[in-house]
């Protein structure tokens, strides 16, 4: 790499590596020094290829969510990380929102990391589900489903998310075809089996 080139490539790191370690951490599920390796595992790929990268910030991050596919792909059993259990709620249920990145932050990391990939594409990059689904290497269908079971695990680990609104199924089935008129269904006589 000539110098110009490093230059660039300083001046791109000190830029964006605060947004692209917000993006690590929430894809590592809260663990900061996880996701410190991870970004510097990314950038080192792109400083041997910074010559011939067009879009350096997309590049990175599609890095950052191909090694996170392949950590949720590893066949051994993976390093759980502990979290502390929210403390309880005073008061009439009014949390700040430290408070509320907390439980985040703490509902995010019990979740699995391909179910994490999935929602901070979707909700945290505001990538539509046909992207999610080629930076992932899947299909649409799979980052719907995926997606389905992603917040409704969320929900139940940290129901006090609820409050804030924020995605709902119903947001997700928009497009899908209006339920059909289905008649009740008759009930049906027992029928004897015969040995």
């Amino acid at each position: 790499m000539d110098a110009e080139s490093q230059e660039r490539f300083r001046e791109f790191v000190e830029s964006r590596s605060s947004a692209l370690l917000r993006t690590a951490v929430l894809l590592c599920g809260g663990d900061r020094h996880a996701a410190e390796d991870q970004l510097q595992n990314a950038l080192v790929k792109v400083a041997g290829r910074w010559s011939r990268v067009e879009e350096p910030e997309a590049y990175v991050r599609q890095v950052l969510y191909r090694q996170q596919v392949s950590r949720w792909r590893l066949k051994w059993p993976r390093r759980e990380v502990a979290v502390a259990e929210p403390p309880e709620r005073a008061g009439d249920g009014d949390q700040s929102a430290a408070e509320l990145r907390v439980v985040m932050r703490g509902a995010l990391a019990r979740l699995t990391p391909r179910q994490r990939s999935v929602l901070v594409l979707r909700y945290f990059e505001d990538l539509p589900e046909a992207d999610v689904a080629r930076v992932l290497g899947c299909t649409v269908g799979t980052v719907r489903s995926t997606t389905h079971r992603s917040l409704a695990r969320l929900r139940q680990l940290a129901p006090e998310l609820a409050a804030l609104g924020g995605p709902d199924d119903a947001d997700e089935t928009a497009d899908a075809a209006p339920p059909r008129d289905i008649s009740p269904v008759q009930p049906v006589e027992p029928v004897e089996v015969r040995p």
